[in-house]
Order: C-alpha cells, then structure tokens, then sequence
C-alpha cells in the first residue's frame, strides 16, 4: 500500500517508470543504541539480503561510518544499506515479494515484530537515484584488501536550483567526469541523480578504496589531473555546487558490495 502511494506520487511529479539504466534505494538506520545496532545487523544479515538474493537483487551493500581519528563516535549509530535494483518497477515489486516470502518472515520476526515498546530503530531513510546515463550500471569494488581497512565514499553534491544540479550531472554525462574518475582508478561503485530524497536537488556517487591512504592519493592524482583542471576551468561548469557532502564508510562483514 506504501509504495504504491510512492509510486503515484512520484508519477504525479514526472517520475518516470521507464528508466534504462539501475535504480538505487538507499536506506539510513538511525539508531540510538548498541542494542538496535545488533537487531538490525542480525536481520540484514540473516533475513534481508538473503531475502532479497531470493527476489533476484544480487547484491546489497551494508555500510558504517568510520570512526574519527580518536576512536569518537557520534552518539547517534548509522547504518547505509544501498539496494541496485534494475529497473524503477523492480524496486516497487519488492515489498510485495517480501511479504509472500516465508523463509523472510520467519527470519526476521525479531526486528519485523518487534514491539512499539522496544522497536530496533529510531527512524529510517531513504533516497532513490536513478543511474547517471554515463554510468547505467553499478560496479562491484576491485579491491583485495580486509573490509575493515576499505573506505567507501558517499558523496553528495547538491545544487542551487534543479537547472544547476542538472548542469552538474551533465559535467559527470558530457563532460566525462565518470570517465576521469574510471581512468584514474577511484572504484566507483555507482552514480546517481536523487529523486527522492531530504536534500534535493542533489546527485550523489560512492568510490572505494583499499585504505584511507589510498583514497588520499587518488584524489592527490585527480585533482592535479590535466582534464580535470581543462573540465573544471569551463564557462558553463562554474558554480554548480552549493554543498558538499562527504560520508566515509566501512562494509559490514556481510555486506556484497
């Protein structure tokens, strides 16, 4: 019933159902304690992906903030689940697939059922992106290296106005600036325009790296790149960003991506 109101209202704003490349739902657990942490971690782990691995998705990312450099956390506990999915419709499918599916439902019957007295979590996110026309499908990361030393980069560029975050998505489009970051190495796992989401108009894009090491060095690369001083310096590339906002994360053990 939810997501069928989703769909009409996004229908109802010119969302269209007939994109050719992913789809991407990204949802944020905001959790309050150590204790929800593990209720959540134990139904994405045991109920969720396995859930949706049955449904077709083969790959769902599970991702945490990395602790500050003194070993800080904010009090409030985060959990990114990015789910690619093929198409629009396929993402409307699945809670209909996730209700039909036994072996889900009695997996999860800790967090499903859990009681308004004790609920594993304090809110929940979301943000849909539909895939840069440059970068239709999502990648898995090419590293070798432990999941715990990984840093995966959520980035999210936002815009003035719709024009000028369009301008921006067109600099990563036209302007190649996927093709900069696959030349020089940045593991991306997907790009996307938002539409839907708290902070819109925005795009958004996740690198990885073996190490935050590594990811420093990319970046030392790129932003003495050659191309990317001539795409940067361009007229109609001026001013297309009114906020940067930089995540970075670590997989869970279980994560696929």
């Amino acid at each position: 019933m939810l997501f069928s109101v989703v769909a009409t209202l996004l229908l109802n704003t010119g969302f269209s159902l007939a994109g050719k490349g992913d789809f991407y739902q990204i949802k944020v657990y905001h959790l309050s304690s150590s204790a929800q942490e593990n209720v959540v971690d134990e139904y994405l782990e045991q109920a969720y992906l396995p859930a949706m691995h049955r449904a077709g998705i083969k790959h769902v990312g599970v991702f945490k903030p990395v602790a500050s450099s003194d070993g800080s956390k904010p009090d409030e506990k985060l959990i990114y689940v990015l789910i690619p999915f093929g198409s629009q419709k396929d993402f409307f499918k699945i809670e209909s697939k996730l209700s039909k599916d036994q072996q889900y439902q009695s997996a999860g019957a800790k967090y499903l059922n859990a009681p308004y007295t004790n609920p594993p979590f304090d809110r929940i996110e979301t943000i849909l992106l539909n895939a840069f026309e440059k970068n239709p499908k999502y990648s898995l990361p090419d590293l070798d290296g432990p999941k715990k030393d990984r840093i995966y980069e959520l980035r999210s560029y936002e815009g003035h106005t719709e024009n000028i975050s369009a301008n921006k998505i067109k600099q990563f489009n036209d302007g190649d600036e996927v093709g900069l970051f696959k030349r020089l190495g940045f593991n991306a796992v997907f790009y996307g325009e938002v539409v839907a989401g708290s902070t819109m108009p925005n795009l958004m894009y996740m690198t990885t790296f073996e190490n935050k090491a590594d990811r420093d060095a990319h970046w030392d690369t790129f932003r003495s790149d050659a191309y990317w001083k001539e795409l940067s310096s361009l007229p109609e590339y001026q001013h297309n960003v009114s906020k940067n906002v930089t995540l970075f994360l670590h997989p869970t053990d279980y994560s696929d991506l």
